[in-house]
């Protein structure tokens, strides 16, 4: 039998009591190992990290904290050629698409330390300046910022166990707040190893940062008013969550991010051949097949005038066309797995729901897979869809297949697309291809209401863009409505989650010894 693999709770390596939910190579099938949560004094585990955790880190300023941040990422780094090989196994990835989990939550951590060394010596962050309530100067008010003393619970999604976790720790523990990190049961080996890896090399202060894997059974019931949890993953989890009694009793803070059906927006008058037009295509494709399309900030649709439709499903494809679907052990493949069978079945009914009211423009089940069984190995290839009905296919507007699935939708005129992209309810990002700057700035604010991130692509930036679907860690992270209403990211904005804002009314004299430490 496979490994089972310890929790990190109350600065102890604990085992689950039960057998185990068993982790597998989406490629081989083979067994990996095995993650348990039962039997853990879950209430004992959040006590400590509250009381413990929460304690040590708040005694430390900002400054201190971004050093700590700084050495987890020299750690992480150090150990880079094991967690490559563990995601290789566990998500089936190619080596590039592990490097954007993993090096992408490292970026992250170094980022936020060198952010919290602008901080400095301080302990709190004032909000705004002093403001007088009377006639007198004397008597004002000053708005502040301190650390909760709580902790910060994350439920994260499988599909990025390193990111996931780093880019919501990273300005946590720089606030000054414990982590327990509860990683998707699919993926969570890759998760527990860099816990395992950070606590091993004595970083952090006790109880600073626990790991449980396998259920989440019991954890929302731990959470206490000062605490906050953090959730990245479908909708329906998302609304179990919104409605428990720590969220609508307790007042827990709550940081949702859900389903997002992101969309890329080719503007009028750049027709095929154009510049824009081909970097338009390049970044679908791109989108499509990078990490299986398993990103949450993956383009699902694609709007182009209706004179360039049949162009560009035409250069979408043959691009799509030269993507080899497979094992990625072998170098000549250059999309991977989905990470399990149940992901795999999602993916295929999806897709069956969605053709109901779309054409199969380019068909990626049909193509063999290399060095991989198509028995076993949860592999699909990229499918592009399209429909000359995008007013009246509901579907495609109201449905994230989760996979390398996108749809090609034409549109009348700008108002007509804008229109149609705001059928999402909210997303993530909307990228806009484009090289006429003033119908660019006016597009991205028409959309920025709905959209968390608004990604501009011009000619004139084509070498220096960071791509549609990578999340910054200086650019918001999050969107409004379906998209979970929620805010990470978004260089020191990210803390904003993390403190908890006060008025202190006092004479001025008592203003100035509250005031911080100087940053430099």
């Amino acid at each position: 039998m496979s490994e089972l693999l310890p929790n990190y709770v109350a600065d102890q390596w604990i085992t689950g009591s039960g057998a185990g939910t068993g982790l597998v190579d989406p490629v081989t099938g083979e067994a990996l190992v095995r993650v348990d949560a039962q039997g853990l004094d879950l209430a004992g585990a959040f006590d400590h990290a509250r009381r413990v955790g929460g304690q040590a880190l708040r005694a430390l300023t900002y400054r201190q904290r971004a050093a700590l941040l700084a050495s987890v990422a020299k750690t992480l780094q150090a150990n880079r050629d094991a967690y490559y090989a563990i995601a290789l196994a566990n998500s089936g990835t190619v080596k590039n698409d592990s490097a954007i989990d993993i090096d992408g939550g490292i970026y992250t951590i170094s980022t936020y330390a060198k952010l919290g060394e602008t901080l400095g010596d301080r302990t709190f962050l004032l909000d705004g300046e002093a403001t007088r309530l009377g006639k007198e100067p004397l008597f004002q008010s000053q708005h502040l910022q301190v650390p909760t003393r709580g902790v910060a619970l994350f439920i994260n999604a499988f599909n990025f166990p390193s990111w996931g976790l780093w880019e919501k720790a990273a300005p946590a523990l720089l606030s000054g707040v414990p982590v327990i990190v509860k990683p998707a049961t699919a993926t969570a080996w890759l998760t527990q190893r860099m816990v395992k890896d950070v606590i091993d090399a004595g970083i952090l202060p006790p109880g600073a940062l626990s790991v449980i894997c396998g259920s989440s059974a019991g954890l929302l019931d731990q959470l206490r008013p000062f605490d906050v949890v953090s959730f990245t993953g479908s909708a329906e989890t998302a609304a179990t969550i919104r409605s428990h009694p720590a969220v609508t009793q307790r007042s827990v803070r709550v940081n949702i991010e859900a389903d997002s059906i992101n969309s890329a927006l080719l503007a009028p008058g750049d027709a095929p051949g154009s510049e824009a037009f081909d970097l338009l295509v390049k970044e679908v494709a791109r989108e499509m097949t990078v990490k299986s399309g398993q990103k949450c900030t993956a383009i699902r649709r694609v709007f182009v005038p209706a004179a360039s439709y049949d162009a560009a499903a035409q250069a979408i494809g043959a691009r799509l066309a030269k993507t080899t679907v497979g094992n990625p052990r072998n170098e000549t493949v250059r999309m991977g797995a989905l990470v399990n069978r149940a992901q795999l079945n999602s993916v295929r009914e999806g897709l069956a729901t969605l053709r109901t009211q779309a054409d199969l423009l380019h068909d990626g089940a049909s193509r063999p897979l290399v060095d991989a069984d198509p028995a076993i190995a949860c592999c699909v290839g990229p499918t592009l869809l399209g429909t000359r009905d995008p007013d009246g296919a509901d579907r495609i507007h109201d449905i994230e297949v989760f996979g390398p699935v996108a749809t090609l939708v034409p549109y009348r005129d700008l108002p007509h697309a804008l229109e149609l992209i705001r059928r999402g309810q909210g997303s993530l990002v909307a990228s806009v291809y484009g090289s006429d700057a003033a119908t660019l700035a006016c597009t991205a604010l028409d959309l920025a209401d709905s959209h968390g991130r608004v990604h501009v692509i011009s000619p004139d930036v084509a070498a220096l863009q960071t791509g549609h679907g990578n999340v910054m860690p200086q650019s918001l992270h999050g969107g409004p409505g379906r998209a979970g209403g929620g805010e990470e990211l978004g260089g020191l904005r990210a803390l904003n989650f993390y403190h908890r804002r006060s008025a202190l009314q006092a004479s001025t004299t008592v203003l100035h010894d509250v005031q911080p430490a100087p940053s430099a």
